[in-house]
């Protein structure tokens, strides 16, 4: 079974992923394998270049501060990135995904699982949720950044409860120890479902 993962920007994706790979599941961190792909992969990094010019990479590191401040101030090229990047990490995730084909599940992590329909590909959706104000002092400690940019970044995702309503499973992460408790919960439903399959 594939079971995605996601949830908004700050909601603590990654802690939750985490506390199941705690209990022996295997992690799909799409975010991190885009990245590394972004620096590994020959194609990437030229049709990159080709749209982005050769500041996009420099001595052969990708330039994320050039290409976040394309993205901030012309939203609609960051269609353009996803378009070159996205169906490499697609590949990458089936590749991965076949060599696991022994385990119950396996979960992937996918910020945007829902705005880029990769949901559709998923036997179950978990979705962490967490206080709007909450995620804000959880990014803001995290990338140094300011209200201003997290807004941005949040008004190209889908809302929480946009999410909520296509999902199995809602995790409320705002305390660790209940959400820990959610996760075993939930982990405990999955093991014995993909045992009836």
């Amino acid at each position: 079974m594939i079971v995605g993962l996601t949830g908004g920007i700050g909601s603590g994706k990654t802690t939750i992923a985490k506390m199941f790979h705690e209990l022996g599941v295997s992690i799909y961190i799409a975010d991190i394998e885009a990245k590394k792909l972004m620096h590994t992969s020959q194609e990437i990094k030229e049709e990159l270049i080709a749209a982005f010019g050769e500041e996009t990479y420099i001595d052969g590191e990708l330039n994320r501060s050039y290409l976040s401040n394309i993205v901030f101030n012309q939203p609609e090229e960051l269609k353009n990135i996803n378009e070159i990047v996205h169906p490499r990490v697609g590949q990458h995730f089936k590749d991965w995904y076949a060599a696991r084909s022994e385990e119950k599940y396996i979960i992937k992590e996918v910020a945007i699982l829902f705005e880029n329909d990769s949901y559709k590909h998923c036997d179950k959706i978990i979705t962490v949720v967490a206080p709007l104000e909450t995620r804000f002092e959880r990014l803001l400690q995290r990338d140094q950044t300011t209200r201003e940019a997290i807004q941005s970044r949040m008004n190209n995702q889908w809302s929480d409860a946009k999410k909520i309503a296509l999902s199995d499973y809602i995790i409320h992460n705002e305390d660790l120890e209940k959400a820990k408790n959610q996760v075993a919960k939930i982990h405990q439903e999955i093991s014995l479902m993909s045992q009836e399959i």
